[in-house]
C-alpha cells in the first residue's frame, strides 16, 4: 500500500471512531481521558472547555498521543497517533463541529469557553484487523 492509500485508510478508520483516548503530559506524567473525536483526513479535532487542565497542559507541552479503534475480538482497526496540539477558537470550525450533545457543557457554538484542540498528526501506526502494522509519517 502506498502513502496515499495508507492515508486514505487511516482517514476512513478515524471517521468510523467517535471516541478516542487522548493523552497529554503534565510535568513528566501522562494524563489520559476519553474524548469525542473529529477528523479532516489525518488532521484531528477535539472539542473541550478552555478552562480544563488539558488546555493548561498543552500550553506547557503540545505533544499528544491519541489511541482510537479496536473492538473486542480485533474486528476494528487500531490507530496510535503522535501529534502536536494547539487550542483554536476558529469560529467556522467550532460551528462545523458543534452538535447538540455539547449543550451539557456549553451555551452554543459561540460560547467563549468552547474551544477546539487542533491536532496535527506527526506519526500514525495503523493496524488493520488481522493485518500487519503500517506507519504513516508526516
Amino acid at each position: 500500500m502506498d502513502r496515499t492509500q495508507l492515508e486514505q485508510k487511516i482517514a476512513e478508520a478515524l471517521k468510523d471512531n467517535k471516541f478516542c483516548s487522548f493523552a497529554t503530559v503534565e510535568g513528566n506524567k501522562p494524563k489520559v481521558r476519553y474524548m469525542a473525536l473529529f477528523n479532516d483526513g489525518v488532521h484531528l479535532h477535539l472539542a473541550t472547555d478552555r478552562k480544563t487542565h488539558k488546555v493548561e497542559e498543552l500550553e506547557s507541552n503540545p505533544n499528544v498521543y491519541v489511541l482510537a479503534g479496536f473492538e473486542e475480538g480485533g474486528t476494528k482497526e487500531l490507530l496510535e497517533i503522535e501529534g502536536r496540539a494547539s487550542v483554536t477558537k476558529n469560529d467556522s470550525l467550532r460551528r462545523d463541529l458543534w452538535n447538540d450533545d455539547f449543550k451539557k457543557w456549553f451555551n452554543g457554538p459561540d460560547d467563549p469557553d468552547y474551544v477546539i484542540l487542533d491536532i496535527e498528526s506527526v506519526r500514525i501506526e495503523y493496524t488493520p484487523p488481522g493485518g500487519d502494522r503500517q506507519v504513516w509519517e508526516k
